[in-house]
């Protein structure tokens, strides 16, 4: 009968090894090894990354819970947002919500963080219990009640898109203002002479930037602002509702930039039943460039919002506000400067001729 100290077959189970095997191997303290792999206290850089690599040799790994006990680190960030999945996803549960989840989990992981993905935050939300050292809160609404049960908990936080509340607060900018007048620029490149913007009916900063920079933009360019909201939680039918009422109103409109997708999707739906065509008689375009926009038919005109380095600036951003032994000991380059939005053109917005 084999040993408690054997593995199958008789073959002897080896020990993994210890914080005091990596520091005999590295010739340093135990305490050194610790501070080292944890981001703590002064040590050299050579020493530094001499034990981490040491460590890497012996096939080193750290006990998670008993550095949980020690240091009260819970390792794990939280990526949160009050839009309902029927804007940030959809049935499939894929969009513009998932890819910002995608990119936070990786950069987060390269530091030794778990993500912890939070469906949409209402009030008694679980947010309240969960283990975690901070959030990153996508595009948080006026009284988002992700950042209400955050600051309740005195937990740092960090906003993808400017919090409208508190312009003051941390934040990584996805430029609203900018990409609006990207795609107004494109629609009247396209022979849009009475666009119309529609928006989410909630104060997000992609709402409140996208209103301002479309007024900004009717009043240099000589038509008459036409402005219309639907719910976020209305999803396309929303969508479908107000661009319905707005072509009944406004016959005359040539053209509809539809900041949300899903309210996209749903406003060339009405656009068609109204016995009118896409892009022929009205143009269509959108901010965010995911599954709907190039699924929908025809497919929409929207921006490379570059999603991917905006959710990895915002875990950089978040971790180094958590204090010492959280952010990477090691300093990093600081990092290039964001990609600009890049307009899609596709088939709703492109047209050769006009008709007169």
């Amino acid at each position: 009968m084999p040993s408690s100290g054997s593995g199958s077959a008789g073959v002897p189970r080896r020990r993994p090894p210890t914080i005091a095997d990596v520091a005999r191997a590295a010739s340093v303290s135990p305490t050194t090894v610790s501070h080292a792999l944890n981001g703590l206290g002064k040590v050299d850089p050579r020493t530094r990354e001499r034990i981490k690599q040491t460590a890497a040799e012996l096939g080193y790994r750290p006990n998670l819970r008993a550095q949980r006990l020690r240091n009260g680190q819970a390792k794990a960030i939280a990526l949160a947002s009050s839009m309902p999945f029927a804007v940030a996803a959809g049935p499939s549960r894929l969009g513009f919500y998932m890819e910002i989840a995608a990119a936070a989990a990786e950069r987060a992981m390269l530091h030794g963080y778990a993500l912890v993905l939070v469906p949409p935050v209402q009030s008694g939300s679980p947010l309240h219990s969960l283990d975690i050292d901070g959030a990153v809160v996508v595009e948080p609404g006026e009284d988002d009640p992700a950042v209400g049960q955050l600051r309740e908990r005195g937990l740092p936080y960090v906003a993808l898109g400017r919090e409208v509340a508190r312009p003051e607060a941390p934040f990584v900018d996805l430029r609203g203002a900018t990409v609006t007048g990207l795609l107004l620029e494109h629609l009247r490149e396209q022979g849009a002479r009475r666009p119309a913007l529609l928006i989410g009916a909630g104060a997000r900063h992609s709402s409140v930037d996208a209103r301002a920079a479309y007024e900004r933009a009717a009043a240099e360019g000589g038509w008459e602002p036409l402005v219309v909201t639907a719910p976020e939680e209305g999803g396309e039918q929303a969508g479908y509702e107000a661009c319905a009422a707005l072509l009944a109103a406004h016959p005359d409109t040539d053209a509809v930039c539809a900041l949300v997708d899903v309210f996209a999707v749903g406003a060339v739906r009405a656009i068609r039943d109204s016995g009118r065509r896409v892009p022929e008689d009205v143009l269509v375009a959108t901010r965010y460039d995911g599954p709907r926009a190039r699924t929908c038919d025809p497919p929409l005109t929207a921006v490379d919002l570059h999603l991917d380095r905006a959710a990895a600036d915002a875990v950089e951003l978040l971790l180094s506000r958590l204090g010492p032994g959280h952010a990477p000991a090691a300093q990093s380059p600081a990092p290039a400067p964001a990609p600009e939005p890049r307009v899609i053109a596709r088939a709703s917005s492109l047209r050769v001729t006009r008709p007169g």
